[in-house]
């Protein structure tokens, strides 16, 4: 079983995380999704990948998901980025960091690129989503639901058999953060991978995060019949073959 290490930000706040040392070596940083966790398939095969190929291992829960401390309704972009790259700079410390981003993993992924730009070598993107706020939500609001989370903070919206409370100041805070429009000229290899069947983020968002890179070795892979966490052994499989060209 895995074991779980906590790091105190501040007086109100620890955020779990799971790592794997290795000395002098490439550092897998594995960001999982909105309102996911450490406890799902993903960071556990991606655990397993890292001793198996001699990595170090990186995975965090953001403030308010897992059993990180914090309400999940005060956290946004700009904390669970910062979040991130404390955890970062902590446990990676100076060595290669391959980023693996889960959905809004990819996006926190991309923030993290002002930060570690000489340290990252590789990404991969699962079901990529930066900019999902606005282009995924507010936009898609009618008017009825623009007037009640303007008025109430908050809305409540369903997706499948989960209730996700979408705050105000949390998409406020997404336009803080756009990525889509920025340039990354370093030469990396990055890999999207995305369902073909994926029902919450269009293939278009991993074709958009791939344009971000202007002279890397990059590649769109689309998996037959995947779904968006693309969490099935055939499907991790598929991610694990992606991550070893990627460290090749």
């Amino acid at each position: 079983m895995n074991k779980f290490s906590y790091l105190k930000i501040n007086k109100f706040k620890k955020i779990r995380y799971s790592k794997y040392n290795q000395k002098n070596a490439t550092y897998i940083v594995f960001l999982h999704g909105f309102m996911s966790d450490l406890e799902g398939k993903k960071p556990k095969a991606f655990l397993n990948f890292a001793k198996k190929n001699k990595l170090g291992f990186l995975a965090l829960e953001y403030s308010g998901h897992g059993k990180s401390t914090g309400k999940f309704t005060n956290g946004n972009i700009t904390k669970w980025t910062r979040e991130t790259t404390t955890l970062i700079k902590k446990v990676v410390k100076k060595n290669r960091i391959i980023l693996v981003g889960s959905s809004m993993g990819s996006w926190i992924s991309l923030n993290q690129f002002k930060f570690f730009k000489k340290q990252i070598v590789g990404f991969l993107g699962i079901g990529s989503a930066p900019q999902f706020l606005d282009g995924l939500m507010w936009n898609k609001f009618s008017k009825k639901m623009k007037k009640e989370i303007t008025q109430n903070k908050i809305i409540y919206l369903k997706h499948g058999n989960y209730e996700y409370p979408i705050s105000l100041q949390l998409i406020k805070d997404g336009r803080k953060n756009k990525v889509l429009n920025k340039k990354i000229y370093d030469k990396l290899k990055v890999t999207m991978v995305h369902g073909e069947k994926d029902e919450s983020v269009p293939i278009s968002y991993s074709k958009k995060v791939l344009k971000i890179f202007v002279n890397s070795e990059k590649k769109l892979v689309i998996v037959k019949n995947g779904d968006h966490s693309l969490s099935s052994p055939k499907w991790l499989n598929i991610l694990k073959k992606e991550l070893k060209i990627i460290i090749s």
